[in-house]
């Protein structure tokens, strides 16, 4: 039984996000558009640098649910 929940928890959804949608998502915190990232599991804002994971191909795009990732130098 052990080796079936790893086995689902290794699940990645290999449907992407629809092109559509992602056109129009944006951050709810900044209204900037937002970018897939992590392989397709996150959706990021550039301007807050706030991540807004994606469960079974849904976008949790709640501010509390985000997590925020420094900005990296460049």
């Amino acid at each position: 039984m052990g080796k079936a929940i790893l086995a689902q928890n290794a699940i990645v959804s290999s449907v992407p996000i629809d092109a559509e949608l992602l056109e129009i998502l944006a951050c709810p915190n900044c209204k900037t558009p937002v970018k897939l990232v992590k392989n397709g599991t996150a959706l990021k804002c550039e301007t807050c640098h706030r991540v807004y994971r994606i469960d079974d191909d849904i976008p949790v795009m709640l501010i509390d649910e985000a997590t925020i990732e420094p900005e990296l130098a460049g």
